[in-house]
């Protein structure tokens, strides 16, 4: 009688030990698919920001370039500007 419940007892303790096992195992493996994710997301953040600095560097170097090039525009006579603002009130 005790050895059937000493065996009882053994495979239970063996099939908890088994389980936790098994628990850690996939624990580790989840916990390394969840970093994995969070590099390649760094990764694809840092990308994206490269990408939008050098962008807003072109696009502000073509509107630097577009207002150097530009003719300045002919100021209007105060006189004319005067009335206008009169006209409004």
């Amino acid at each position: 009688m005790n050895d059937s419940k000493n065996s009882k007892d053994m495979e239970r303790a063996q099939s908890a030990f088994h389980k936790k096992e098994a628990q850690q195992r996939e624990g580790a493996k989840a916990m390394a698919d969840y970093r994995a994710g969070e590099e390649a997301q760094r990764a694809r953040m840092a990308k994206q920001r490269a990408l939008r600095l050098a962008r807003e560097a072109a696009d502000a170097e073509s509107a630097a370039a577009k207002a150097a090039a530009a003719p300045p525009k002919a100021a209007k006579p105060a006189g004319k500007a005067k009335a206008k603002a009169k006209k409004r009130v």
